[in-house]
């Protein structure tokens, strides 16, 4: 019988999804895959972490583009945009579309992402599939039509009203506000970011939003909207009512509520789902190793009562780009060996060999690598905002601890004054959590010893004087080439060193080198500072 290529459908056509086609794309231009993407907006993919840039104009749809549809298609893959998957059909291994079509498969890989929390509130439909029915003036801010909407009001320097304080949305009032739009952030808690900094580090950044003209309402909570009339169309969204009756009137409210996975696809054909879709460590969602999931709609939970990485409710999606890219490049290197170990006959059954190998032990070459604990970056000019770990122990406090167990110790350092603020918690010297505000060099290093599991010096002092004008020159940082420059990529700080010494002038030619700078966007400053520096050592006389 003729062996024809194994047929590869990924469904959904985010920025993780890109990183999976961009790995398995030339197996499919050699023919030795048959590779289908559906994506349900009619445009290729593009980093949605820089939509708020787009929303306010400092960059455009082109310039945060992952994908180009005509270059992939020359490239032998089936690209399907504009259409929706209406229901899987697992034992006969078939996607029913929106259209009537059918897209069969081998291997089904979902990658449909998240979408964003409406808010119960009057005047707004929370229903999760009638986002497109959102009253004109109100955004989530998750696609490229939402970045045109911000924009409009950004431009004619209008007013918007951020609901919700978590980091995209206080990413997004600061981008707002620095182009002359009028912004008021409404959160539940006593401070911005709540879920991730303590209260000192709250204080300062809150602090610091107001001194860039941002109107912060406090532990609020939103009953409705009003609406004002709009001749020959929808009523428009006109302000944002509080529950004690008061009014935050805006031309637009952006709405910052959080996401949640989408798993209807996976709940509709039988796949176990609990925050997202459960897979195991090899990313597989069922048990023949037919469809699999990544990124912000996978929950990685194998399920094992040994696993000591696994756990009641663990493996939630972190909702950011890094760990979904190094799923997809993980997941890509499995499918490839796969299709390379079987594939299917000509009538469409799989070999035997097709399946993927056993799980190894943990760490192994066919078992997914363990995520570092987050870290969160505020990505912002002049606002700087590091946070990882456990911020939650304070000063003085007498935690308990039982025989054998070691305490933890806080470090705290602030000046309110000049918007600064450092805390670390340790735990036998090595560092536990951290919070770093107004503080870039300190929360560099900090960051560094945090993702090596690295003692800290003796003197916490030491730390804290990183950012002491005259302890080092501008653009110091971390020395070690091994050091990650690029959390989203795993880009080191020497690949971006080695790949401007051989000629990249400019950050998008070191971003098409290395990668570094084509997630998230928070080391761009950084790598421009390398380039400066190096053009700097360049035109130095010798001597």
């Amino acid at each position: 019988m003729t062996r024809q290529p194994e047929r590869i459908a990924v469904v959904g056509f985010g920025p993780v999804a890109a990183r999976l086609v961009d790995e398995l794309l030339p197996a499919a231009a050699e023919g030795r895959i048959r590779l289908t993407v559906i994506g349900a907006e009619t445009g290729a993919a593009y980093n949605r972490v820089l939509v708020a840039d787009v929303g306010v104009g400092r960059t455009t749809a082109e310039a945060i583009s992952l994908a180009d549809e005509s270059g992939l298609r020359r490239q032998g893959a089936v690209v399907r945009l504009g259409r929706t998957v209406r229901r899987i059909d697992r034992p006969r291994r078939q996607l029913l579309l929106d259209d009537g079509s059918i897209e069969a498969y081998d291997r089904l890989v979902l990658a449909t992402g998240a979408r964003p929390v409406v808010p119960t509130l009057t005047g707004l439909n929370p229903d999760p599939s009638a986002l497109h029915l959102l009253p004109p003036g109100v955004t989530a801010l998750r696609d490229l039509g939402d970045a045109a909407r911000l924009r409009s009001v950004v431009a004619a320097r209008g007013e918007v009203v951020v609901l919700g304080g978590g980091i995209l949305g206080i990413e997004a009032a600061l981008a707002a506000a620095d182009e002359g739009a009028a912004v008021t952030v409404v959160h539940h808690g006593p401070r911005p970011l709540g879920r991730n900094i303590d209260a000192g580090g709250g204080a300062v950044l809150a602090r610091a939003l107001r001194e860039r003209g941002i109107r912060l309402v406090s532990n609020a909570r939103s009953s409705g909207i009003r609406f004002r009339n709009q001749p020959g169309g929808r009523h428009r969204f006109d302000a944002l009512v509080l529950d004690d009756g008061s009014e935050l009137p805006a031309d637009l409210l952006l709405l910052s509520c959080g996401v949640r996975p989408r798993t209807g696809l996976a709940e509709g054909c039988g796949l176990a789902v609990d925050t997202g879709i459960v897979v195991n460590h090899r990313l597989e969602a069922d048990v023949e190793s037919r469809v699999f999931a990544i990124g912000d709609c996978a929950q990685v939970n194998c399920g094992q009562d040994d696993c000591p990485e696994c756990g009641p409710g663990s493996g939630a999606p972190l909702g950011l780009l890094g760990p979904g890219w190094r799923q997809a490049e993980f997941l890509a290197g499995q499918l490839l060996a796969a299709a390379a170990a079987g594939g299917t006959t000509a009538g469409g059954r799989p070999q035997g060999a097709g399946m993927l190998p056993p799980e190894t032990e943990p760490g192994g070459p066919d078992r997914l690598p363990a995520e570092h604990p987050p870290v969160i970056l505020l990505k912002a000019r002049g606002v700087d905002m590091a946070a990882a770990g456990n911020v939650g122990a304070e000063l003085w406090e007498d935690v308990p601890h039982g025989p054998g167990t070691v305490p933890c110790h806080v470090s705290q350092w602030a000046d309110p004054e000049h918007g600064r603020y450092a805390k670390m918690v340790t735990r036998g010297g090595v560092l536990e959590g951290l919070v770093c505000v107004g503080m870039p060099r300190t929360a560099a290093e900090l960051v560094l010893l945090f993702e090596r599991q690295a003692e800290l010096p003796a003197d916490r002092t030491a730390m804290f004087r990183l950012d002491a004008v005259e302890e080092l020159p501008d653009g110091a940082g971390p020395a070690d080439p091994g050091s990650t420059l690029c959390r989203c990529t795993g880009a080191t700080l020497g690949s971006v060193e080695d790949a401007i010494s051989d000629g990249c002038a400019t950050a998008e030619e070191v971003s098409a080198c290395t990668r570094a700078g084509t997630g998230c966007g928070g080391c761009k400053s950084r790598i421009k500072e390398l380039i400066e520096a190096h053009r700097g050592l360049a035109a130095a006389p010798a001597g």
